[in-house]
């Protein structure tokens, strides 16, 4: 890891984070709920004109839910799944909103949620139908409006093509694009959300966006692995991005090889609340890179089972809230049946697939980190279950509040403070064809006396960082239809939130 890239504020954020994960160790850990009385996988009934695809989590705790068509190669279709008043979303309701722009219908794109509660979609490896069109459309969605408006891609000719993307929402709020679809761009481009207009950035990048994933690190910087042309044997190749200098540099040489040999895929890449980040490959082998030190160490591999080597090659992982990792993995290249794992930092323990995974191949499967603690989980093939893991999260992973009126008003708008209020990781990862980062706060009320749930939209964040007790602030909006009463709130990231505090609805 090059020293011209460890700037004053990375410097104090690596030390922040060794200090909290120190403390994280000699911390109590929350207590551990009852014994479930709920399956491991529970099974969500679909709308029959769904055919599900990518999923992201709107700040007034939705589910947008793609639809991509009946061949599962694109189409302009939304769903929203929202959970019930008791906050169950596997007795939520569904709805459908706005279709994308005309012409429009991806699969395999750069996704995120903006600070401002909006959320994006760019580029696309389908497109309505046509295989293989690597589409350089792309468009954002108002919440409020129900409403998508085009969004003209980056200017070049190496942004002609934009494809099954790599993205990620920078510490600052950013929206960070990095072209694919080709090997030739080595470049990303910055998003103004006010205007929709791209600056360009990323200098120093030897390797280019095709088929890698981006994570936001604790430091603000951005880890990409992936393949690097021209090298034999290309088994993957580590770089950080600089936010401040917009320049990449090397992070180190990974201990195995993650990628196969011609750099066909590579699997998720999930950053975990101690500071290190779980590197899964398509080759059976994975890896730890550790933020704090810049140092890599080889993980368990996936085992090999009836013969055949399981790995990810295009594929989602889940960091649950108790800091492991939920991976869905697969043998060969786009093969059934798909086999489930959990990743604790030192072993990979498979645990029970959801039902129909004899016919699943793990590139089908898309995950959500649910503000209930549960995953969302769809198959492609229209069938979608939550995972109830059991583990509590560390008390020192909490988002904490500081400052946040006690006395609210149905639709009234108001601002909350406090410290990790987006956590200590990005949730869910897949990679390059699909980002479903959950790094932003989520406002949720629980009323006293009738145990219902209301969450409230929240919008502004004041950063997205993943730095372990960083200061922050969000504004929320309480529903008009909220009813009055005693009430707790709780603000929510990653499925982990934080200790209520009593308020009241007026």
């Amino acid at each position: 890891m090059s020293p011209s890239r460890h700037r004053a504020r990375g410097l104090a954020a690596l030390a922040l984070l060794v200090s909290t994960a120190v403390n994280i160790v000699n911390s109590p850990v929350l207590a551990a709920a009852s014994p479930r009385a709920v399956p491991l996988w529970q099974t969500i009934s679909v709308p029959g004109r769904l055919h599900p695809g990518a999923m992201l989590l709107l700040t007034d705790g939705a589910v947008m839910v793609q639809d991509q068509g009946p061949s599962n190669s694109g189409a302009p279709g939304w769903w929203l799944l929202t959970p019930n008043g008791m906050g169950s979303y596997v007795d939520g309701s569904w709805r459908q909103i706005a279709s994308l722009p005309t012409g429009y219908g991806p699969i395999s794109f750069a996704s995120a949620v903006l600070p401002d509660g909006r959320v994006i979609i760019e580029g696309g490896e389908d497109n309505l139908g046509h295989t293989g069109a690597l589409t350089n459309l792309g468009a954002v969605y108002q919440p409020l409006t129900n409403r998508w408006t085009s969004v003209t891609p980056p200017v070049g000719a190496a942004w002609g093509t934009i494809g099954d993307a790599p993205s990620v929402v920078l510490a600052d709020g950013t929206f960070m694009l990095g072209g694919s679809g080709n090997f030739t761009n080595k470049s990303q481009a910055l998003l103004d959300p006010s205007t929709l207009t791209w600056t360009m950035t990323g200098t120093g990048q030897v390797d280019n966006n095709e088929e890698e994933g981006f994570t936001l690190l604790p430091n603000d910087e951005v880890l990409a692995v992936g393949l690097r042309q021209g090298v034999t044997p290309d088994s993957g190749y580590a770089e950080v991005y600089d936010p401040t200098s917009g320049t990449w540099s090397e992070a180190g040489t990974i201990p195995v090889p993650v990628v196969t040999s011609g750099g066909v895929e590579i699997g998720p890449q999930a950053l975990r609340p101690n500071g290190t980040v779980l590197v899964v490959g398509d080759t059976g082998q994975n890896a730890v890179f550790d933020v704090a030190t810049g140092g890599w160490s080889e993980a368990p591999s996936f085992p090999v089972i009836n013969g055949q080597q399981v790995h990810v090659a295009d594929g989602p992982a889940a960091v649950l809230p108790d800091g492991n990792v939920l991976i869905d993995a697969s043998p060969g290249l786009y093969h059934a049946p798909s086999y489930f794992f959990v990743f604790n930092g030192s072993t990979l323990t498979r645990v029970q697939s959801p039902p129909y995974a004899a016919t699943l191949e793990s590139n089908w499967g898309y995950m959500l980190v649910l503000p209930t603690g549960q995953v969302l989980f769809n198959d492609r093939d229209g069938q979608m279950e939550v995972y109830n893991g059991s583990g509590a999260p560390n008390a020192g992973w909490r988002p904490v509040i500081s400052r946040v009126p006690r006395k609210l008003a149905p639709g009234g708008t108001y601002s909350i403070f406090g410290r990790q209020l987006n956590g200590v990781t990005e949730g869910a990862s897949y990679g390059d064809d699909y980002q479903s980062a959950t790094n932003y706060p989520l406002v949720r009320l629980t009323y006293a006396r009738t145990r219902r749930v209301v969450y409230a939209r929240t919008f502004d964040m004041s950063s997205m960082a993943v730095t372990p007790g960083l200061p922050s602030h969000a504004s929320f909006q309480v529903p008009k239809g909220a009813p009055a009463g005693a009430a707790t709130l709780v603000v929510v990231a990653n499925g982990i939130p934080s200790t209520p505090l009593p308020v009241s609805v007026r």
